[in-house]
């Protein structure tokens, strides 16, 4: 048993069970989970130990209130806002060719590449034929010139395939040419500072060094009842795609060649849009309540027509990357049976080997869950979808 630390508000009682049976039954070993509710924060816990490798590295400490972990590819959906924000300013055509703000990008056949297909992951280039180096990938530079010269594997546009690594360095560096500013410090001027959220891309150093940010460690999950994870296609093909090293798959999750070491400081200070943000649970469930309404007396960050950006389909079925049907609107996954969410309305981002976070426009309710415990699965971890389904009980 693990005692469970923070609050739900009357009628939210559920999740708290939820998060307490993924301790005794997932596998859990340290965590947070919020919600708001139309603006209103309904649900706040944490538990376990901070850091993920804790037994084998000896930095055994509790998670505490402020505790924040790496969150992967739920970074994609706080990096998402950055462009659409810049669309609803008028700075940016979401229709415009990528080579109006990036002429670099015109290479090899990409001319005719749109905004909206790098937010769609319909650009074609979720691979690079030459992987980076982990300090390749977080020196700011390579990932954009390879992004740049690389042929897409799909003519742009046609098709979709998710864009795991390559994401990080097609939405910093259209960002970077549209406003002059890194996606790391417009998220933090513009978005994490008047929100109040401790929510990151690219940890300061002074953060750092208040050990904010728990250790993550690979483990493995007890048995998963039949059926579970992506169901779409039989499990046979997605385990062989991962498997094969010259699948679009393999190559995909592999453009960073060898594995980067996610909690090596120097990885956690880079700005990968696509995979490395640093968030308490709190701080996404804040966001994405930010995203739908007002909170806090703080307006509402997307107008209406933006918020229905963020959530009309743009792509929908056999995803050339995943292997399974994918659903994405413009920056953001959106609920369906391979990523469940709360409600067909749903959009948002899991965060590959356990973290998620979403809003619903419908019920006003938005939801953040971080882990350090990274299972082996992409975007149905069956700890958040059981804290997502005991919030669908609140409704």
């Amino acid at each position: 048993m693990v005692d469970v630390h923070g609050t739900v508000e009357a009628g939210y009682e559920p999740v708290r069970d939820a998060f307490a049976a993924n301790f005794a039954r997932r596998g859990e070993r340290g965590a947070a989970v919020a919600a708001y509710r139309h603006g209103r924060k309904v649900v706040d816990l944490w538990a376990g130990d901070r850091d993920g490798d804790a037994a084998a590295v000896g930095t055994e400490a509790p998670w505490e209130e402020g505790t924040a972990q790496l969150v992967r590819s739920a970074t994609k959906g706080v990096a998402a806002v950055v462009p659409l924000l810049l669309h609803q300013r008028g700075q940016l055509d979401l229709d415009a060719p990528v080579g109006t703000y990036w002429p670099e990008y015109k290479a090899a056949g990409k001319e005719r590449t749109l905004v909206r297909h790098l937010l769609s992951h319909r650009a074609g280039v979720p691979v690079l034929d030459t992987p980076l180096t982990p300090a390749e990938a977080v020196d700011g530079v390579s990932g954009p010139a390879a992004v740049a010269a690389q042929a897409p594997a799909w003519t742009p546009g046609t098709d979709h395939g998710y864009h795991a690594q390559t994401y990080s360095w097609l939405l910093s560096e259209l960002v970077l040419r549209v406003t002059g500013r890194t996606i790391g410090a417009f998220v933090a001027e513009e978005i994490a500072g008047p929100l109040g959220l401790d929510l990151w891309i690219g940890l300061p150093e002074e953060e750092a060094a208040r050990g904010r940010a728990g250790r993550l460690a690979e483990i493995t999950p007890p048995p998963a009842p039949e059926g579970a994870g992506l169901r779409v296609r039989p499990k046979r093909a997605v385990a062989e795609a991962y498997d094969d090293p010259a699948s679009l798959t393999r190559r995909a999750f592999a453009a960073i060649s060898p594995h980067a070491d996610e909690n090596a400081p120097e990885f956690r200070a880079a700005q990968l849009p696509g995979s490395n943000g640093i968030a308490t649970a709190r701080s996404l469930a804040r966001l994405y309540a930010a995203l739908i309404g007002p909170v806090d007396g703080h307006p509402r960050l997307f107008a209406p027509a933006t918020l229905t950006l963020a959530r009309t389909e743009e792509s929908a079925g056999p995803d050339r990357t995943l292997i399974a049907s994918s659903r994405f609107g413009l920056g953001y996954m959106l609920h369906g049976p391979t990523a469940p969410l709360l409600a067909p309305g749903s959009f948002g981002h899991p965060g590959r080997g356990g973290a998620l976070a979403f809003a619903d426009p419908e019920s006003g309710l938005s939801f953040g869950y971080i882990t350090n415990g990274m299972q082996k699965n992409v975007t149905a971890d069956p700890r958040a979808q059981a804290l997502v389904r005991a919030l669908r009980t609140t409704v």
